[in-house]
């Protein structure tokens, strides 16, 4: 979100000469964390209706520290601007970690209310910031400064990205310019708000219920925690299939009533566009038509050409070049896996041809027939406990980090469900920071799954201990239930770890450097993902929920075997959300009708009909909730030809996965420096060389046409 980003850029401090702001603050959101482990979030004490004071009430004390660096009169230096900047704005960012949990984990109508009211406030204070003069012309200075007379890397680099935040934020345009540039910011913050909350409003009102005589295929954990989730709606005696995909998925995959798969497959896909006045479509062609004049403003034709000036991929182009390299070798195997559901339909004497809400159902048929594996079957050996004692184990092994439970109680939660380990250095017992997860869906929690920090590591005013959360949608298990997950939300499982640990292995001095490159961040976790499937982790930590007997080898030989299974479908309903997301920003928006531009630019593509994006347009709230991924959601297909690339070297490496030495450099190139170095050289420095597209190719099951 553009809030989060310029925050980034934005916060700062006093000078250290200077008199300490006096600062008496009663309000329980923005006040000094206390407690242990370099103080916590007080979430007992978290109230929905402190949150409007806490944010004015911040963002003026951080305008006020801006102000301060601003008009000092002093020649600007690293010291009394940049360092300054790193260091101010610390009560808003501690009231920013509580206004996230009750925007993404605890949403209510009535905080929904206040958000819709801050939007535009949060948008005008970034913009007081980004657009004031005397500071960005002390930041000037001292980048200036920079290109004649270097200074230290890590500080070199944090003068890069802080004049790169300025001027990519229109700091040198012109007064009148300048008015329209935060008008336009300010309108887009309401647009992206009121996105994300029709959304939330789809997905907690569409809910599919099930009586007894339609729960054929299920699974009995499923029809349980289904019966839960329905008796806890005031509907006891029915099944209740959410409108998110933790639920969807498994109801679409094993459900043998047609009729309620394209039910709840529609349900889910229809989200934000539904023609009612919580449909989406008229507000992404607002969003486009002023995300285009807001960078016409600044010289660039298109959003694209704005947003990836500082990715890896640099130009759209670029990231349009990978992504239609990869494209017919999805589709082409997405024809042949449809071929196969199809035999399999038609062997069974089921008269249809397959449907988008077919395409699950049969995939596993095929999957059963062409390698003899169950994923139900699977499924029992993936309990979500032991894959958090799996994740870290490998975080033992490769990071040296010990994660101990931290007792209930000495450290609030906002939540009951929310589960803390401390984590800490094997050998020197030096507290790394907090890990929070939040495992389970309910009401106000945003769909998919993420990772967060309440609090990030620097050291440049005293060391700053981590404050880590991850958080998953997974169907709570009825009372004295195991929770048993998919391979694919294992998977995911161990994605958002590695964001976790992306967050903990820090080294870097300053708060900006813990930033990061989009089409980047996203390669640590994709490589976390790969130690899921060692025999280390399938061995130790795969075990029957019921018996506890580990995985047999041939069902592990099985899922290697199966590896590239279903790949088709995969890349390329990821791949068409991250075409669209493209082709949308560098189309004209004027008057663009986005429902039947997504119809028609699918068509163009070939897309085949039997399946949808992952992200359908209407509700694609990585691009249109703000804009962390607009323009930026190849940025996951950029990353995995690194991860594809750097898998191959622990693969080749003696010890395999566990390799001390691979898994030295994994730390020192590819986690500790985040973003105080240049992506491409620390790739270059942890492999020797760059990244290879082969080996992405390789990784998928698709042909190399080239090495």
């Amino acid at each position: 979100m553009l809030l989060v980003a310029v925050t980034v850029i934005v916060t700062s401090c006093k000078q250290e000469n200077e008199e300490p702001m006096a600062k008496n603050i009663d309000n329980a959101l923005l006040k000094e964390w206390t407690g242990p482990y370099g103080g916590v979030p007080a979430f007992d004490q978290m109230r929905v209706e402190d949150v409007k004071d806490a944010m004015l009430l911040g963002m003026e004390l951080n305008l006020k520290e801006i102000d301060a660096i601003a008009e000092n009169e002093e020649e600007p230096t690293f010291e009394n601007t940049i360092e300054a900047m790193e260091r101010a704005g610390q009560e808003l960012d501690r009231g920013f970690a509580y206004y996230g949990i009750l925007r993404s984990n605890m949403s209510t109508p009535e905080f929904r209310a206040i958000q819709t009211e801050l939007a535009p406030l949060f948008s005008e204070f970034n913009s007081k910031i980004t657009q004031n003069e005397k500071l960005f012309q002390r930041v000037k200075s001292v980048y200036e400064a920079s290109l004649k007379d270097p200074l230290p890397a890590d500080q070199q680099r944090v003068v890069h990205l802080r004049y790169q935040g300025f001027a990519m934020n229109g700091a040198e345009l012109d007064a009148e310019k300048k008015e329209r540039y935060a008008a336009i910011n300010k309108e887009l913050s309401s647009l992206y708000t009121q996105f994300s909350n029709n959304v939330l409003h789809d997905e907690e009102n569409y809910v599919t219920y099930l009586t007894e005589d339609q729960l054929g295929g299920l699974s009995e954990g499923y029809i349980k925690s289904a019966a839960k989730i329905a008796a806890d709606k005031g509907q006891e005696g029915k099944y209740a299939v959410t409108n998110t995909r933790s639920s969807m998925d498994p109801f679409l995959t094993y459900s043998t009533e047609r009729e309620l798969r394209k039910q709840v497959w529609t349900n889910y896909y229809s989200r934000g566009d539904n023609g009612d006045e919580y449909d989406n479509n008229e507000l992404i062609a607002q969003i486009l038509k002023l995300r285009r004049e807001r960078v016409e403003l600044l010289g660039h034709k298109n959003y694209a050409e704005w947003r990836l000036q500082d990715r890896m991929a640099k130009t759209p182009e670029n990231a349009m070049e990978l992504m239609e390299a990869v494209w017919p070798a999805a589709i082409g195997r997405v024809a042949e896996e449809v071929a196969d559901m199809q035999a399999v339909a038609d062997a069974n004497g089921d008269n249809i041809t397959i449907e988008p809400w077919d395409y699950r159902f049969y995939a596993e048929k095929v999957r059963k027939q062409k390698y003899d594996l169950d994923s139900d079957e699977v499924k029992q050996y993936l309990q979500l406990d032991k894959l958090t004692e799996a994740m870290h184990y490998v975080a033992g092994r490769l990071f040296n980090y010990q994660f101990t439970p931290v007792p209930e109680g000495s450290v609030p939660v906002y939540q009951e469900d929310v589960k803390v380990w401390e984590v800490t250095d094997k050998t020197s017992g030096e507290n790394i920071g907090l890990w929070y997860l939040d495992p389970y869906a309910r009401e106000g929690k945003r769909s998919g799954a993420w990772a967060n920090t309440f609090r990030g590591h620097s050291t440049f005013d005293g060391k700053k201990n981590v404050l880590a959360t991850n958080n998953s949608n997974f169907v709570k298990p009825a009372p004295g239930e195991a929770l048993l997950v998919s391979w694919d939300d294992a998977t995911t499982f161990f994605h958002e770890f590695g964001h976790a640990l992306h967050y903990f292995s820090s080294t870097v001095k300053y708060p900006t450097l813990n930033g990061g490159v989009r089409d980047y961040t996203e390669f640590q976790s994709q490589l976390l993902e790969r130690w899921l499937s060692t025999d280390e982790v399938i061995n130790t930590y795969l075990v029957h929920h019921q018996t506890g007997e580990p995985m047999p080898a041939e069902l592990v030989t099985k899922i290697k075997n199966a590896a590239t299974f279903n790949q088709g479908f995969s890349t390329t309903e990821y791949l068409a959300s991250a075409l669209m997301d493209m082709k949308l920003h560098l189309a004209d928006p004027e008057n663009i009708d986005v429902d039947a531009f997504e119809r028609e630019t699918l068509a163009e593509l070939n897309m085949p009909k039997e399946l949808p994006m992952r992200h359908r347009t209407p509700h694609f709230g990585h691009v249109f909730s703000g804009e962390g991924y607009a323009t930026a959601y190849y940025g996951y297909m950029w990353a995995d030809v690194l991860t594809a690339d750097a898998a191959e070297a622990f693969a080749e490496a003696p010890g395999g996965f566990y390799d001390e030495a691979m898994a030295e450099k994994l730390v020192e190139y590819l986690f500790a420096p985040r973003n105080s170095m240049d992506p491409a050289e620390a790739y270059r420095l942890f492999r020797g060389r760059d990244a290879r597209i082969e080996a992405l190719m390789r990784d998928r099951g698709f042909p190399v046409t080239s090495e």
